[in-house]
């Protein structure tokens, strides 16, 4: 595929290749899909998902509907941030504007963007400036695409920033993937990071859906918050997955090389209290007060969380009870 090419140089064409599919969307066959992933999520215990629904003129807003559709049936169950997502860009694509406009009014959560698709650098600033646009008017969170391929000249993630700067949006903003980050020289990444910190900007990275992934360990070390993220499931872009974050965890340990003891941690947080601060998930934590979600796993400690990563025993979910692995003894 064109997107898992050496160094992601086809990155691109791959995302125009898979935009074909669209032309066929209808909301029952993506409504039906959605809830493959999602009871998917309910039995490996994730709760929160921030989900994207392509937005632009081959899409509609067919995958916004579906995504809705499932948030209303899942309630209690996986809770759905549904993004509002201009996959083909916004200055390429004529009608994109408008229909991330009518998906918040129809009840999207979060505004998305993938700048540096766009063709220009100006294009690419009037992209986030117009996704920033709808935001700041609907009072919506932001999730960007940036830097999604081995091209060390992209820097949509250092004007995502800016823009967060400008408009006081810190803490409200996550970046996915920015790819391209493996490949900047020394001076220009610790320049980006320290950007990164003053803006707030959340970063989550998928590290085994293509060959290059974000600096993780220079990250961590400079207190960005990191998180994990399954991008995708059984799709043009990944033949894989199965809601599993213990899987994806499982599989970044070993694509990074982090396998002592406390990189095991770390990467249980990237999939348990960092993305649920970077969703700006209020009441998560067991503490007084706060909503009873409860994954209870069949492992003694991280290790062997992540070494089987097996279904959980029990998730209670909103007050929901499931008990999902039965267990058998001789």
């Amino acid at each position: 595929m064109d997107y898992h090419g050496e160094k992601m140089g086809k990155a691109m064409t791959a995302i125009e290749l898979a935009s074909r599919v669209k032309e066929s969307y209808s909301l029952d066959w993506i409504f039906e899909n959605v809830k493959v992933g999602l009871n998917l999520a309910k039995e490996y215990g994730v709760t929160h998902i921030r989900a994207f629904a392509d937005v632009d003129s081959k899409a509609k807003l067919e995958g916004i509907k579906a995504l809705l559709k499932a948030k209303e049936e899942f309630k209690g169950v996986v809770e759905l941030q549904v993004v509002a997502f201009p996959q083909d860009g916004v200055e390429r694509e004529s009608e994109a504007y408008n229909l991330v406009r009518e998906a918040v009014k129809m009840g999207a959560d979060v505004v998305g963007g993938i700048p540096w698709i766009e063709l220009t650098e100006k294009d690419e600033e009037t992209h986030i400036d117009k996704m920033f646009e709808i935001a700041l008017e609907f009072d919506k969170d932001i999730s960007m695409l940036v830097d999604d391929a081995g091209d060390p000249t992209l820097k949509t993630l250092e004007k995502l920033a800016i823009k967060t700067l400008e408009t006081g949006y810190m803490g409200r903003v996550l970046a996915h993937h920015a790819r391209a980050m493996s490949m900047y020289p020394m001076q220009y990444l610790m320049k980006l990071i320290a950007l990164l910190k003053k803006s707030g900007i959340s970063i989550v990275t998928d590290p085994h859906t293509g060959p290059l992934h974000v600096p993780v360990k220079e990250l961590l070390s400079s207190d960005i918050l990191l998180s994990l993220g399954q991008d995708d499931i059984l799709d043009a872009y990944y033949p894989y997955g199965r809601n599993n974050m213990l899987e994806v965890a499982f599989l970044a340990s070993h694509i990074l090389w982090m396998t002592t003891a406390a990189d095991m941690e770390a990467l249980y947080d990237m999939i348990t209290k960092n993305p649920a601060k970077a969703m700006r998930i209020n009441d998560y934590g067991i503490e007084l007060g706060k909503t009873a979600n409860l994954v209870v796993l069949n492992a003694p400690n991280v290790l062997e969380a992540l070494r089987f990563y097996e279904k959980p025993l029990y998730v209670i979910s909103h007050e929901n009870f499931f008990k999902v692995m039965e267990l058998f003894s001789n």
